[in-house]
């Protein structure tokens, strides 16, 4: 495992490139902060859907040991280098060879290189833990000495692979997958494991059922997507199909996209028949249902994109799969597998020494052959930068605002200031700023928009549209808003408020309204979501403290008396 170690370490570096720098990386939905604030939000206790549950209460926990630049850092690297790892040890029994082909089938690929660029970081966590998950699993199936340890595996690893709900949903069909026996007995346990690392956002999502519904359109707009000319279930076949093209590397957009998969569906196919007959039945089925439910969900949101819509619009969290293309990590577990067989079969074949090493060789770095610009942090486009000095002020300026909510200026979700390169990303101050900031959850996706779910931030569109600057602020400060900060750099109206000016910056500014002020909306289901946290939490500690307590109880037990 050395020189799969270096290899994930290596591959980890190169992709990341300018990312592993000093600063944040800021890039469409990954906003990471100096030091995020845990607010009602990032519990789950807002007004909004929970989205960003539990993994902003974690970072927000961590920051307060970690610098937030380089927590950040740490979790991408990690991510992807334990991810490698987790691989190699899935094909442990083969040749090096072997085991460096499945690290760079699962570090180099275009789901990691999309969803980096998406900045969805806790799927990549999620998708991380996936083949920890499975080895975890199958220690439990096969029962033994081995079960104990499986079941601190999996509530250690559980939680970490569950920071979004969709990363949640992914851990949780590897483990019932890989996991389940045919002896009911001990199952339960698993599903305690799995409910209590998901019930943050499972109960969170619960209380806010009433708008958990989504725009039937949304499906259409999100739907699994073709690159370079292939149809989108092939595209999903090579692990690619993000809905959103500007994300997409120039290689995924040309003639590399098929040389890309015809290479990754050969080597499949050839080390398929050693995969079979080597593997047990079970673990066979077991790796075969998540591909299956990875490819298969990817494919039903481009098949009939008008019936899921209408589904979602009419039952709460089916919006879940709206993105299908993110359960696409599911897939990657097989891939490896199959791929590490078939570079298996050529290793191992008549060939002159020299050339089999050479071919070797090729197979092992082929990925990067076909998708090159992934290198050096996706072309730049994960390049670190710095916050303005004004950010700062700013926050001290507005300070916690004593229980009351922020609304931030134009009213829309993304920015691209020209300070992060002009590269899209969600509003940074909503995070950087210490009070809970209410915004515009509207997404405007190739000229159309879909409508929000969260009812405070409709409301706060409409009492912008008062016809007067005073009631624009009177109608505010009775939804609980205190302060509104504009910026002065992004597009869209900011309409005029009556307050007090407590900051005024080179591009940003601040006002705190008049009173009285009403207190902010608290969440709904309280005692549930503080029970769904204790619930993680104790899962989580119980899981990584619970090795070396037993351990040391054991070698308490061996001592001679």
């Amino acid at each position: 495992m050395r020189i799969a170690a270096i290899w994930s370490v290596v591959l980890t570096a190169l992709l990341l490139g300018p990312a592993l720098g000093p600063g944040f990386v800021l890039t469409y939905d990954m906003v990471w902060v100096p030091d995020l604030r845990v607010g009602l939000d990032a519990w789950g206790l807002g007004s909004a859907l929970p989205r960003a549950v539990p993994s902003d209460a974690v970072v927000g926990i961590l920051d307060e040991v970690v610098p937030g630049a380089w927590l950040q850092t740490g979790v991408l690297a990690g991510t992807l280098v334990g991810g490698g790892l987790g691989a190699a040890r899935l094909v442990a029994g083969l040749s090096t060879a072997a085991r460096l082909a499945a690290v760079t089938v699962w570090i180099w690929n275009p789901f990691v290189v999309e969803r980096l660029v998406m900045g969805h970081w806790p799927v990549l966590v999620g998708y991380a833990v996936l083949p920890w998950l499975a080895a975890a699993a199958m220690r439990w199936a096969r029962g033994g000495p081995g079960a104990r340890s499986g079941a601190l595996g999996l509530a250690a690893l559980l939680p970490i692979g569950s920071l979004s709900a969709s990363a949640g949903l992914a851990s949780a069909v590897v483990v019932l997958a890989f996991g389940l026996r045919r002896s009911w007995r001990r199952d339960p346990v698993l599903l305690v494991l799995l409910v209590a690392a998901n019930l943050p956002w499972v109960v969170s999502g619960l209380a806010h059922r009433a708008t958990a519904t989504s725009a039937a359109e949304g499906f259409e707009l999100f739907a699994l997507a073709g690159e370079g000319g292939l149809p989108p279930p092939l595209t999903a076949l090579g692990l690619g199909g993000v809905w959103n093209s500007e994300v997409l590397p120039d290689s995924r957009e040309g003639l590399l996209v098929w040389v890309a998969l015809v290479a990754l569906v050969a080597l499949a196919a050839l080390g398929s028949r050693s995969w079979w007959r080597a593997t047990d039945a079970r673990i066979r089925t077991a790796y075969l249902v998540g591909w299956g439910f990875g490819w298969g969900i990817a494919v039903l949101t481009w098949l009939a994109p008008g019936a899921l819509g209408s589904l979602a619009a009419a039952v709460p969290g089916v919006g879940l799969l709206r993105d299908g293309s993110r359960l696409l990590g599911l897939c990657a577990l097989l891939v490896v597998v199959l791929v590490a067989h078939g570079v298996e079969r050529i290793v191992r074949s008549d060939l002159d020494r020299v050339p089999r090493l050479v071919l070797a060789a090729g197979l092992v770095v082929h990925p990067i052959a076909v998708l090159p610009d992934a290198a050096w942090g996706v072309a730049g486009r994960l390049a670190p930068v710095s916050y303005p000095a004004e950010y700062a002020h700013l926050r001290a300026a507005v300070g916690d605002a004593e229980g009351a909510h922020v609304v931030l200026l134009p009213f829309s979700a993304f920015r691209a200031p020209a300070w992060n390169g002009g590269r899209t990303v969600l509003d940074p101050l909503a995070r950087y700023l210490r009070p809970d900031a209410v915004t515009n959850d509207e997404l405007v996706v190739s000229g159309r928009t879909l409508a929000g779910e969260d009812p405070r931030a409709a409301a706060v569109a409409r009492a912008l549209q008062a016809p007067t600057a005073e009631a624009r602020s009177r109608e505010l400060a009775a939804l609980g808003i205190g302060f509104v900060v504009v910026d002065r750099t992004a597009p869209g109206p900011a309409p005029d408020l009556a307050g007090r000016p407590i900051f005024a910056g080179p591009t940003t500014s601040a006002l705190a309204l008049p009173g009285p002020v009403a207190d902010p909306p608290r969440g709904a289901w309280r005692p549930g979501v503080v029970t769904a946290w204790a619930a993680f939490g104790a899962t989580l500690l119980g899981g990584l403290l619970g090795g070396p307590v037993v351990a040391l109880t054991r070698r308490l037990r061996e001592r001679p008396r």
